[in-house]
């Protein structure tokens, strides 16, 4: 049974990589730079898809250690130390579900076990990920705050301002990828840009590196970084069903993000002004000069690219 459940876990992991190439490729380029993201890549990401593959073969090859191993994550993972539980519902509910969850709770085992030391690989500045496809998934990133970056709360109308006027033109429009976007995450400072069933690779990455000089030159008028303020707003602030609001909730407790912090940054998008988005044209330029690169797509368009580690995916 146990085979089974591997063998098609590796299947739909390597059914996913080209459908969802750029999900690869930005979980690879965000274990660059921070030991968890290096952990979700462990499990979810390119090096998931390889350990599953070993896996599949170490169950024939020596099930003892498997179970072994499986044993050992249990221990780990099934204890009351440390444990929270995370319940929505209305107030009435809580009250009849409090004692079952007690229950529970108290039928766990606990006890203290040492934690677990993961040490990150170190992986190369500029990697390729070969598949065999006629597309490409671009990617490059860095850790803005390695770089130097205050965060401002402005940033979430520069990422709005800098995919829908500069990276859908010049990647999408005219590039003729099916996508594009950039992400940034405020608790790790990683700013990465990908694309999407990319027939570009190069000047995809021109494009990215450009981006520095769109947010010094183009004469953005008020209506547009209105627009761009609207947009991060709604972001942050999109209607959530209860189990989104529960969940929600939970991500905010485990970091430690106040209301008041919440809105200060409401306030910092609300007054976002050019001199913002002069000024993180500064920022864009590091990311250009001193960011990681990593592409998934053909041997031949990685090939042309220089300096790049390459490994087979697929």
């Amino acid at each position: 049974r146990f085979r089974q459940i591997v063998l098609e876990t590796k299947a739909r992991m390597e059914g996913y990589v080209v459908p969802s190439g750029s999900a690869y490729v930005g979980s690879r380029l965000r274990a660059h730079f921070n030991k968890a993201s290096w952990v979700e890549e462990q499990m979810d990401g390119v090096e998931g898809l390889f350990f599953v593959r070993r896996l599949a073969e170490l169950v024939d090859e020596d099930w003892p250690s498997v179970l072994a191993a499986l044993e050992e994550v249990q221990r780990l993972i099934v204890n009351r130390r440390g444990l929270i539980f995370n319940v929505t519902a209305e107030a009435d509910d809580l009250t009849a579900i409090r004692p079952r969850l007690d229950d529970l709770f108290a039928q766990l085992p606990s006890r203290w076990v040492d934690p677990v030391i993961w040490t990150p690989d170190e992986l190369p500045a500029r990697e390729g990920l070969t598949i065999p496809a006629q597309v490409n998934y671009v990617g490059k990133g860095a850790d803005l705050y390695r770089l130097g970056y205050v965060y401002h709360g402005s940033i979430n109308v520069i990422m709005n301002l800098v995919r829908t006027s500069w990276l859908w033109d010049q990647v999408r429009a005219q590039g003729g990828a099916y996508g594009v976007y950039n992400r940034f995450s405020r608790q790790s400072g990683v700013w990465t840009f990908l694309s999407y069933r990319d027939p570009n690779l190069q000047s995809t990455l021109d494009a990215y590196d450009a981006a520095a000089r769109f947010l010094r030159e183009h004469d953005f008028s008020q209506d547009e970084i209105t627009k761009g303020v609207i947009g991060a707003i709604g972001s942050m602030d999109a209607y959530q069903l209860p189990d989104a609001k529960g969940r929600t909730s939970l991500n905010r407790y485990l970091l430690g993000v106040s209301d008041e912090e919440r809105q200060q940054i409401r306030d910092d998008i609300l007054g976002t002004t050019l001199q913002d988005l002069r000024a993180f044209a500064d920022v864009m330029a590091a990311v250009a000069a001193e960011g990681d690169v990593v592409v998934l797509g053909s041997a031949d368009a990685i090939g042309q690219v220089g300096g790049m580690a390459v490994t087979q995916v697929l």
